[in-house]
């Protein structure tokens, strides 16, 4: 695990997947579709966390300007600046249901805060990294 800083805020936007883990791959080809943009040309995220008893998956595209995420009608959201605990996952379309186990150690560091999501960042088409916010 490596440290990672983000050193602004990161404006996104997207919808949440109509199930998880399986809608994950349906849903960002909803969203490239929409953008036009293949991961590598634009950020792409995934954000988890727990609500109801329940894992809700949002799959996320980086704002290229302000105002984008109302043109497509989508639901914006903010990616905290600040430090994050990280592992990066190379070739990761083959590694996919390796991630939940990653995520399961990353949250067993005590210097995350476990009140923030979890969030997936597809740098490229080989590239992702497994991204938890630290504790202040």
């Amino acid at each position: 695990m490596t440290e990672f800083n983000f050193e602004a805020d990161i404006e996104v936007f997207g919808f949440p997947a109509n199930s998880f883990p399986a809608g994950i791959g349906d849903a960002f080809e909803i969203l490239i579709q929409k953008t036009g943009d293949r991961a590598g040309t634009r950020n792409y995220y995934g954000l988890s966390n727990f609500k109801n008893e329940k894992i809700v998956y949002y799959a996320l595209a980086e704002e290229k300007f302000h105002g984008e995420a109302e043109k497509y009608n989508y639901e914006k959201f903010n990616i905290e600046k600040g430090n994050y605990l990280t592992v990066s996952v190379f070739d990761w379309q083959k590694k996919t249901n390796s991630i939940k186990d990653i995520f399961s150690e990353i949250i067993l560091d005590p210097r995350v805060n476990k009140t923030k999501p979890a969030i997936e960042w597809y740098k490229s088409e080989d590239e992702m990294m497994c991204l938890v916010q630290m504790n202040d």
